[in-house]
């Protein structure tokens, strides 16, 4: 039934590892460290650190378009810039041309994808946060969706251990529903901005204006040092890739910590969809994947496995995965395999003018915001019209020159080249509730390799959008109380789940199999030996950015993988 002999034998592994995102990256640093030889497996092309960032240190006029989406690039990118994150010519070599990898919409879904070595962790906004105690109780308290089998003291050390190597840059505030971490020096707040947090902070007592919590480093360690990366030069232009290994990514950071241990061996285009069960252990062997570029079939074996293709393409793999125990499809005696899509609703902003400070400026281009934490249903702030909360993220910056009517020659370039007025603007991010009817399936059309199309069927709730009306409100409310002028605002309440690029909660962690896909440390029930640790396992959603979590759940699963495959529990 399987590949016997020396084949076998070659394709065989101490460990797997899908996908070589975040927690793809992290899976194959903490297991490779702990001695395992592991087999890192990425459907996309390989990108090399620094040497393949094609367009790191071009200038706006080296592009043809000079940075905008021709036409041809909207149709191809169509999901990516439908969300608004694909959505400029020099960073596209790192998304998926939506065109060739197509998925099907029942309800819309801005999937935005970046199959590539390091996948989206080349693109990621970088905004690192913990989750606090109520984020994990959340559930159980307001009875949406399954509580979660563990609580921030199981993952708090995980935090600090994942915050010391990726280096986190932020600010200790003290506050219960913000957790402080490991920091490095915070970004600075620029004039402007500084003026209006003092300004917020006392006409609204309780909350609370800081920069925002990145995954830019500001004062690096030795460690990462010693891995060639270096201090935040302030460009901004981190989607392109950063040759100087400032923020965190696969490329700059885990990927060199996993390859200096001599156990790492990544294959690239090589697209999983199963995995391989073994009815008389009661595990998986191994997986299954198709060669992009042959179409030739693989399999590679492994004691254990750790599925991190991302909350969409684990889900489809594991309801590829069918055997007589898991007739629909690996861990999903429940049912919830697929289901309970989370992301974080945003889109709704509000944005005033600065006057003054125009002999003021910033420095460089600060690849960082603002961050105004939840203070909606949460203390003393009670509402009856939504449950959880949101957050707010922004900055203040100046217009570029607005050259005048009559300007003309060397008139007009001078104007263009002094800066415009201030203004200061913030936009929400709320969570979302997890619903089992917002879900994927397995269409019937099928792909070139024969492979079933992932079919969404998701939209925003009436919690969210009831959320969305206060998120409008409080901010321009914030605003006009700084004395901000020209307040504005909006809704684009048309977008799509999805455009948060936080994609959730498609095999759920619970205390069961009959509620849940994975136990509480992150392993598949009726398949013990394999994991999983990225956007899919998550419960809820919270309104603060997941990667972090992902990270402290990576490395906590894997930290309790090899301690159970030492005991001889899982191979």
């Amino acid at each position: 039934m399987y590949i016997q002999g020396k084949v076998k034998e070659q394709n065989t592994f101490d460990a797997l590892v899908v996908g070589s995102g975040v927690s793809g990256g992290w899976a194959a640093k903490e297991l490779t460290e702990k001695g395992l030889k592991v087999l890192l497996i990425e459907r996309g092309r390989h990108i090399e650190h620094v040497t393949d960032y094609e367009n790191a240190l071009k200038n706006p006029w080296d592009f043809p378009h000079r940075g905008r989406l021709s036409n041809q690039m909207k149709k191809d990118y169509w999901a990516g810039s439908r969300a608004g994150f694909a959505n400029a010519e020099d960073i596209l070599p790192h998304f998926v041309k939506d065109s060739e990898y197509h998925y099907e919409e029942k309800r819309s879904f801005d999937w935005v994808r970046g199959y590539q070595t390091g996948g989206r962790s080349l693109t990621w906004g970088k905004q690192s946060y913990r989750w606090n105690e109520k984020d994990f109780l959340a559930n159980l308290e307001d009875g949406h969706g399954v509580d979660w089998p563990i609580r921030y003291a199981d993952l708090a050390p995980w935090y600090s251990y994942v915050e010391k190597f990726a280096g986190i840059s932020g600010s200790l505030e003290g506050l219960d529903v913000l957790p402080d971490g490991e920091f490095q020096t915070a970004m600075p707040l620029n004039c402007v901005e500084k003026d209006i947090k003092g300004s917020i902070e006392k006409a609204f007592p309780g909350r609370k204006m800081i920069i925002g919590r990145a995954a830019h480093l500001t004062n690096p360690t030795e460690e990462q040092m010693a891995l060639g990366r270096a201090s935040c030069q302030y460009r901004n232009m981190c989607k392109r890739g950063c040759p100087y290994g400032a923020y965190f990514s696969s490329q700059s950071a885990t990927l060199p910590a996993a390859r200096n241990t001599g156990n790492l061996t990544l294959v690239n285009d090589k697209v999983v969809y199963s995995t391989i069960f073994d009815p008389e252990t009661q595990k998986v062997l191994g997986v299954k994947a198709i060669d992009e570029t042959t179409g030739d079939e693989h399999e590679y074996y492994g004691k254990i496995v750790f599925l991190n293709a991302s909350a969409m393409n684990t889900a489809w793999i594991m309801m590829q995965s069918t055997s007589s125990k898991h007739a629909n499809g690996l861990g999903n005696e429940s049912d919830q395999l697929g289901r309970n899509i989370m992301d974080h609703h945003l889109n709704v902003w509000a944005r005033g003018d600065v006057e003054g400070y125009e002999d003021e400026y910033y420095f460089g281009r600060r690849p960082n915001g603002i961050y105004i934490p939840r203070f909606a249903n949460y203390g003393d702030d009670k509402r009856t019209d939504f449950l959880r909360g949101f957050g707010y993220q922004g900055s203040a910056s100046r217009a570029m020159g607005q050259p005048s009517e009559s300007s003309f020659g060397a008139g007009l370039k001078e104007d263009a080249g002094k800066p415009g007025p201030w203004s200061f603007g913030i936009r929400g991010f709320g969570e979302t509730l997890p619903d089992p009817n917002n879900r994927i399936t397995l269409s019937e059309n099928k792909d070139k390799w024969g492979l079933p199309y992932i079919e969404f069927d998701t939209a925003w709730g009436p919690n969210e959008m009831a959320m969305r009306k206060t998120i409008l409100k409080e901010a321009m409310d914030m605003l006009e109380a700084a004395g901000l002028k020209n307040v504005r605002g909006g809704d684009e309440t048309q977008k799509s789940m999805g455009v948060g690029i936080h994609e959730m909660g498609t095999a759920r962690m619970g205390h069961d199999s009959k509620t849940s896909v994975l136990n509480k440390w992150n392993q598949v029930w009726g398949a013990e030996n394999v994991f999983v640790t990225d956007g899919a396992a998550m419960t809820s959603s919270s309104c603060v950015n997941p990667s972090l979590t992902y990270m402290a759940l990576t490395a906590r699963a894997a930290n309790y993988a090899v301690e159970e495959l030492k005991k001889g529990n899982l191979g």
